[in-house]
Formats: C-alpha cells, structure tokens, sequence
C-alpha cells in the first residue's frame, strides 16, 4: 500500500515537473526567438537599405569601355559597395518588357545610354546622404543623370524608426512577463513543499542548509529549461533556413551562440532565484499560516 502511495507521488511530481520544465522554456524559446531579431536588426535593416539602388545614367556618346573606368572609380569611394554596368542592349531588353517588342522601330540608331546601377552601402540610404552623392555623380562629365527613389527611401527609414522602437517596447514587455510567469512556476512549486520546509525547520535546520538543496533543484531546472527552449530555437532557425534561406544568412552565427548562452544563463538565474527568495519567504511562515 505504502509503495503504491509513493509510486502515486512520484508520478505526480514528476509531472509537475516536467510541466514547469515545458512551462519555463516555452517562455524562454519566446524570449529567446526576440533576441535572434534583436541582435541581428541591424543586418535585416542594412538587407533592405542595400536593394535601393541608385541609377547613374550616362551619355548617349559614352561607351561600355567608359562606363567600367567609371565603375571602377566608383569602387574605391567609400559610399558604393557594389556596380553593375547595364549595356545599352541590355537596356533595349528591358524597354522592350515595358514598351513592347516594336519600341525601336521608330528610332534609326540605339537611344539607350550605358547606365551604372550603384548599390550604395547602408550607412548613406538616407535622403540627405543621397543628395551629396547625387551631386557627386553628376560631377563626372560621363554621367547624364542620376535616379533613385526618394520616396521610397524615406519611407524605408520611416518604418525601420518606427519597428525599432516598437521592437524595443516588445522586448521590455515580454522580459517582463517571462520573468513573472517562470517566477510565479517556480514559487508555486516550492510552495508545493512548504510542509516539508516547515518540517527542516523543527528540527533545527538553518535556513541555508533549509534552501540549499530547493536553489540547487532549481539550478537543473533551469539548465534544463533553457538547453529545452535552445532546442526550440535551433528548430525553428533551421525551418527559417529552409523556408527563408535569404534571410537566414543575414545572421551572425556567433550572435546567435550568444543569444543561446543568455537564454541558458537566464533561465538558471530566474530559477535560482525565485526558488531562494521562496524558500526563504515560506521558512517564516507559522504553522496556521501554512494552509492559508
């Protein structure tokens, strides 16, 4: 009879353990996924910044053997990253998508000038940044003009501002709750034993001696809560590999270790101390006071 009861009591503590375990580290996987986006903001920002393109345009009597010195010079400024030389075939090609195959036949020669598609480095898509490079550009007596938009520049930077500071907001607001609900997890299973707590401290326990063994309970908890949420989040990194492949290598793989590492650490600290703290808070209780 006696073994059946701890055989009853066994299982439910198991359960109840395994259910916090599950509990904490659906918590942290949370907590965890926003910091992957966090740490690699700024690389997903740059991402977008880096596909607005500027365009400089050059003269009809300018040749590919121009547009590449011109390429070239381009290259070692410190605001382009990247130079595509569109010829004036390729041009053709892609005036006939929007015109139509029979476009040219109204003209005797070519009209398409060699252009230059710069793809200019994250730091200066800004509207003031492209300005002065614009007026650079046109300073070059090959280019003709310079195109790019403006708008949706403004627009791009507009909404980076305005995702950053609600990220940021986010981020403090589910800090906060991961830290409520693991500590409320906890401190309702340490009270789950206040019995046996008030037990230690009849027969003389110290309160140390009495929290020694619930904080190093809860050290494994939370280690093996956060490896559980690490396993979440390598689950779910890889599904946004294979999905989203593109925007998968804009991480930083060491990022990505550290946002793993923290969301081990925090899940250990968490644990530790709401376990110390409700321990310690349930050693002071009379023994009325433990069925209320």
């Amino acid at each position: 009879m006696a073994k059946n009861e701890n055989n009853i009591l066994y299982r439910r503590l198991l359960r109840s353990y395994f259910s916090s375990v599950i509990s904490i580290s659906l918590v942290l996987f949370l907590v965890g996924m926003t910091g992957v986006l966090i740490v690699n903001a700024r690389s997903v920002s740059n991402y977008f910044k880096e596909n607005i393109s500027v365009s400089a345009i050059l003269s009809v009597e300018a040749d590919e053997a121009d547009a590449s010195a011109l390429a070239d010079e381009l290259e070692q400024t410190g605001y382009v990253k990247d130079v595509d030389i569109i010829t004036k075939e390729q041009g053709v090609e892609e005036m006939k998508e929007i015109l139509g195959e029979d476009f040219m036949d109204v003209f005797e020669v070519n009209p398409i000038p060699v252009s230059l598609e710069l793809q200019i480095s994250a730091d200066y898509i800004s509207t003031d940044s492209l300005a002065v490079i614009e007026e650079a550009l046109l300073r070059y007596p090959a280019v003709e003009d310079v195109v790019y938009q403006q708008s949706l520049v403004e627009l791009l930077n507009a909404n980076l501002e305005r995702i950053g500071l609600v990220a940021g907001i986010f981020v403090l607001l589910l800090l906060f709750i991961s830290v409520v609900l693991i500590n409320n997890t906890v401190r309702l299973n340490v009270y789950a034993k206040r019995f046996t707590i008030h037990t230690m401290r009849l027969v003389g326990a110290t309160k140390s001696f009495i929290a020694r063994p619930f904080v190093g309970q809860a050290f494994f908890q939370g280690l093996i809560s956060g490896a559980v949420a690490d396993v979440f989040i390598l689950a779910a990194l890889y599904l946004i590999r294979n999905e989203f492949y593109q925007l998968f290598s804009l991480f930083d793989a060491m990022l990505l270790g550290g946002v793993m590492v923290a969301v081990l650490a925090l899940g250990i600290i968490i644990c530790m101390i709401s376990t110390s703290a409700g321990v310690r808070s349930l050693i002071s209780l009379s023994r009325n006071e433990l069925y209320y």
